[in-house]
């Protein structure tokens, strides 16, 4: 800029300029953000993940719409910086939202709020791991059982014994193991735990074996053809020792023990 420039539109002197316009004009002149006519986000209603692209993801954070699944929808000018926006929901049917979001952004120095509105259409769809668990699918069972020899438990005793023990694997299972567990039913002679992915089950069948001595025996049915390739099914019957006359429970064998 030389001495005697001026802003074209305000008159201003002393400023940089682009184009003849000071960086407020130039602000009030240009589309710094906007949002799509229209946006949609798929959710889960049983878990509340969202469908982005291939994938699902956000397992667990419920239904309602956050400036997670609003932001995206948001295109902002390349010189322009978005510090945050503010939601509110200005509008609600079943399957639609109407927003107005209050932008804070910064332009060639220049901090403006910009307000956008923004439409959203809610899909709801069942993602595959729920729909899998409704449809009643498993790949893998987990059978506790009490010991095969001497004399039996009493079934009631022995099911709330087992049930401790299960939720105490469940505590230290990593929580994509935990995720594939589809549903649990009480047997006469212990629990059947149903997985729709059978890795999970084979890691806390170890787990088993490594914190309460539990012994494993698997077997595998053949459940069908996909792409191709014989698909099974497996059982891997895990049974707990009893408890030790001594404490009550069933020892602590320790994360290194095989």
């Amino acid at each position: 800029m030389t001495d005697g420039e001026f802003c074209v539109v305000c008159g201003a002197t002393g400023r940089p300029l682009t184009d003849g316009l000071c960086a407020p004009c130039a602000a009030e002149r240009t589309t710094l953000v906007s949002a799509r006519r229209q946006g949609t986000v798929t959710i889960c209603p049983h878990c509340g993940a969202r469908e982005v692209g291939a994938r699902w993801e956000r397992e667990g954070t419920g239904t309602l719409l956050t400036a997670e699944d609003l932001v995206p929808f948001l295109t902002v000018h390349p010189e322009a910086g978005l510090r945050r926006t503010r939601w509110e929901e200005v509008a609600a049917t079943a399957n639609q939202r109407e927003f107005v979001g209050k932008a804070e952004v910064v332009f060639r120095g220049v901090a403006r709020d910009v307000e956008v509105p923004l439409t959203v259409r809610i899909v709801s769809r069942s993602c595959p791991d729920c729909s899998r668990k409704s449809g009643k699918f498993y790949t893998a069972i987990l059978q506790l059982r009490g010991p095969a020899e001497g004399r039996p438990e009493r079934p009631v005793e022995l099911r709330a014994r087992l049930d401790r023990t299960w939720s105490s694997l469940l505590r230290e299972g990593r929580p994509d193991w935990r995720k594939s567990l589809s549903w649990r039913e009480e047997k006469p002679e212990g629990w059947d735990c149903f997985f729709t992915e059978t890795l999970p089950a084979r890691s806390f069948a170890k787990l088993a074996k490594q914190r309460f001595g539990a012994s494993i025996k698997e077997s595998a049915s053949l459940f069908g053809r996909r792409h191709g390739q014989e698909v099974y099914r497996v059982t891997l019957c895990l049974r707990f020792p009893r408890p030790s006359p001594r404490t009550g429970s069933v020892g602590d064998r320790g994360a290194s023990s095989e």
